[in-house]
């Protein structure tokens, strides 16, 4: 990994949405301590209005709700007129709904999509034009290792990290020849306020499904969690990267969980060959 010699970071502007708590609160103070200049978001200003008295000019706060597009693309603007540049998109924003699949109503199900899948969207297509303005730039999203493995009763959840995984793959070849940089942070279980209420939506419930998220839910508590702050140095590592990767776990645990799910994948995929391979049918 070649990494460009930027301990100082003074030369990074970043944009980032969902900074009132969790990874975005963590990422955005650990990227102004370092030196850094931030366009820091958040659906209520008053949850992020502290940040001014600490670092002054260097930050600017924004409120945003990320399912208003019109309002996303202002702030994108906003900022980079603000600042004269964007170096750094980091889509953060998001929430888990909770509920199996048959529990969960489809108002619920496409407010999810809206934030977590749609919302990052419009914050890359705001900030694309911008980007190739200047030269380049690199957007970077929150997905989690759920984009890749999924548990039950948070289903639907998983299925909007899918997604983003694979929007954002699918950006990063688009973008490539402008000079954008495209990265996929897939965080583990972290010990951050994603399981707060103002990070939960729990769909009605169903009784029939009572013992078995009460079980769910118990083994998530015994889940080991890591710190949240120690992970701005992975974070920086990667932005200050000439090649950065297209992905990058954040935790011990994602690669083996991730590892262990494939080889079954490709177990099942190689004992149904035959079966799929019988189905393409004759060419003639």
């Amino acid at each position: 990994m070649t990494q460009q010699n930027n301990n100082s970071g003074t030369n990074k502007v970043w944009f980032i949405t969902g900074s009132s708590r969790g990874f975005g609160r963590v990422w955005t103070e650990a990227a102004l301590k370092r030196g850094d200049k931030v366009a820091a978001t958040a659906r209520k200003l008053a949850s992020i209005a502290d940040l001014n008295e600490k670092y002054g000019a260097n930050v600017l706060t924004l409120e945003l709700d990320v399912t208003r597009a019109d309002q996303v693309k202002a702030a994108v603007e906003q900022a980079y007129a603000h600042f004269g540049r964007l170096d750094i998109v980091l889509n953060n924003a998001g929430y888990s709904l909770v509920g199996t699949i048959e529990e969960a109503n489809p108002d619920d199900i496409r407010m999810l999509y809206e934030t977590n899948v749609l919302g990052p969207v419009s914050v890359i297509q705001a900030a694309l034009p911008l980007l190739r303005k200047q030269g380049g730039g690199h957007i970077l999203g929150t997905s989690s290792n759920l984009g890749h493995v999924t548990l039950p009763v948070i289903g639907y959840y998983c299925s909007s990290k899918w997604a983003f995984e694979a929007i954002h793959e699918s950006l990063a070849a688009e973008v490539k020849a402008f000079g954008i940089k495209v990265t996929i942070i897939e965080p583990g279980a972290y010990a951050t306020e994603f399981g707060s209420p103002e990070s939960l939506k729990f769909a009605a419930g169903l009784d029939i499904y009572e013992d078995f998220k009460t079980h769910f839910f118990s083994g998530l508590r015994e889940m080991e969690r890591g710190d949240p702050n120690a992970t701005p140095e992975a974070i920086f590592k990667v932005v200050d990267a000439e090649h950065p990767p297209l992905r990058i776990n954040l935790g011990s645990h994602n690669l083996p969980w991730t590892r262990a799910a494939y080889a079954e994948r490709l177990a099942s995929w190689e004992e149904w060959d035959a079966v799929s391979s019988a189905a393409q049918g004759s060419s003639k």
